[in-house]
Formats: structure tokens, C-alpha cells, sequence
């Protein structure tokens, strides 16, 4: 489809303002060489080429603020974010729900700064991880270092900041998409004072872990036809339940990958919705007394 083509392609397009937006303090990426750049693809404007990380606030009104607040990861392959589907649009959902939540914008890895040569290292990068086995998510530690510190300053950060944006520094979680999630998880395990109340992990790879046994509550969700993860076990559930440590999980029958805000045919346009209901069933909806 014509249509669908368009929406394919990777346009330049000039970085967008984000009023609000915070350095986190962890410096530039060393050795970074290529300037950040910005594009639009599928509906969603992309960064990529972050050597500054940046955390944006997203507060709900006051009076319908529970006290619960959120760290949004975007994915992209650790070389691009998709800012606006599994960042900002996600984010003001959650301010609706009277959550307040941080879009992080942390740092990636180096990509070649003209766009066709951007492209084929993208094309490269999932095909290769289509056919490869998923890291378990305590594996990709060591290779994400920068993202890892770019994540625990988020949560210094809210935490210093907790009073002035209503926030309880107890209830802060994180939700992660692809690879995202991939730093949601290892964030979660490599880090003793980020300490995530609860976590979500939306189309990130599954694969099995060693559970701390004071692991967050976690939801999972992914599309069973998902080309990256979709084919592989699932261990991950079966590792949190075995450490008898809270677990949701959806597994949509289609999806694709990054399927994020984006309103489809498909139920899984419904996660959304899912984690608003668990994350209230874990009382972040509501106002501590």
C-alpha cells in the first residue's frame, strides 16, 4: 500500500521543542562523534545519535494526582527512540490518569550520521536480531553502561525532586518498550538504588533470569507475531512466578513489534488500558492518606 510505504520511510525532520526537559547530569557520551539528529517514521518522531541524556516531565493535575510516577523508556535498538509513540504519548496518558511520568531520553549508541547509511545499519541491526537468540535481559548490563546511569539518575532525580512535583519517592516505577525494556530490566537487576516499585515490559525479549527476592511487581506484554521475540520461550514469567514475585502477562495473538500508542485492529492496542487497571490494582492510582 501507497499508504503504508510513506509511512515506512525515514524523513529528516528538525529536532522538535521539548519544553521541560532536564539534563540528567551524566555528561556526554564519550567518545561521541555524530551530532544528535532527528526523523519521522511510522507515525512517530525519532532521535537518534543522543549523547545528552534528558529526562521530561509529564505531571498530572494536582487534584487528581495519585502520588505514583512512571520513568518511560522508548526503544529503538539502543540507536534510536521513538520519542513520540513509546515516549510523550504514553506519558500524557498516564498524566491523564493522574500518574506523573518522565519520558527518558538517554543516550545511544553511535549511528552513521547520513541517512542512508543510518538505514542499513537499522536494517542490519534487526534482521541479525531477528535470527539471533535474545540476551537474557541479566546479560545486556554490561553492554548498556551509559543507558543503566542515564536510567538511575532519572530516579535520583525524581526523588530529589519528589515534594515539588508531588511525588511519592516510594511509588516511582518504570515502563520499557523493546529495548526499552531491555533497560527497564536491567536497570531493575544492576542497580541497587534505582528500586522500581513495579515495572513494565512491552515487547522486550523474555528470556529466563536469576529473580531477586524483592523483584517488583512486573506486567509483560508482547504480540505472539512479533518478528523479534514473539518466537521465543518465555521464561521470564516462569522465573517471577518461581520466585513467587508478582507477574502479569498479555500475549497478544497479533501485534507485530512496536506496536506502542499506535490505535490498530489488534487487541493488543488494549495493554494500555491493562496496565492502567494492574498498576491500579497495586494501589498507584490512589491517594495515600
Amino acid at each position: 500500500m501507497p499508504g503504508q510505504a510513506q509511512e515506512d520511510k525515514m524523513v529528516p525532520i528538525a529536532a522538535p521543542a521539548q519544553p521541560g526537559a532536564i539534563e540528567l547530569g551524566t555528561g556526554p557520551l564519550p567518545g561521541a562523534k555524530a551530532t544528535e539528529t532527528w526523523h519521522r517514521q511510522y507515525r512517530s518522531q525519532f532521535a537518534r545519535n543522543v549523547t545528552v541524556a534528558t529526562l521530561t516531565p509529564f505531571l498530572p493535575d494536582p487534584a487528581t494526582a495519585s502520588g505514583a510516577a512512571v520513568i518511560v523508556a522508548p526503544g529503538g535498538g539502543f540507536r534510536t527512540l521513538s520519542m513520540e509513540n513509546e515516549g510523550w504519548d504514553v506519558a500524557k496518558a498516564l498524566a491523564a490518569k493522574g500518574v506523573a511520568a518522565f519520558v527518558i531520553k538517554y543516550r545511544l549508541r553511535q549511528t552513521p550520521a547520513d541517512m542512508a547509511g543510518f538505514e542499513k545499519s537499522m536494517q542490519e541491526m534487526f534482521s541479525g536480531t531477528a535470527r539471533t537468540p535474545a540476551p537474557a535481559p541479566a546479560a545486556i548490563g554490561n553492554d548498556i553502561a551509559p543507558q543503566i546511569a542515564d536510567a538511575s539518575a532519572a530516579f535520583r532525580l525524581i526523588r530529589s525532586r519528589a515534594a515539588e512535583w508531588h511525588v511519592d519517592p516510594d511509588r516511582i516505577g518504570m515502563i520499557g518498550f523493546s529495548a526499552g525494556a531491555m533497560l527497564t530490566m536491567a536497570t531493575t537487576l544492576s542497580t541497587k538504588d534505582a528500586k522500581p516499585a513495579f515495572i513494565g515490559n512491552i515487547y522486550g525479549p523474555l528470556g529466563t533470569m536469576s529473580v531477586p527476592a524483592d523483584a517488583p511487581p512486573m506486567f509483560a506484554a508482547i504480540a505472539a507475531d512479533d518478528p523479534l521475540f514473539g518466537n521465543r520461550p518465555f521464561t521470564l514469567i516462569d522465573d517471577w512466578r518461581a520466585a513467587k514475585r508478582p507477574v502479569e502477562f498479555h500475549l497478544y495473538e497479533r501485534g507485530g513489534h512496536g506496536f506502542g500508542m499506535y490505535q490498530k485492529a489488534t487487541t493488543s492496542t488494549g495493554w494500555f488500558d491493562a496496565f492502567v487497571r494492574w498498576i491500579d490494582m497495586h494501589g498507584m492510582l490512589k491517594k495515600k492518606p
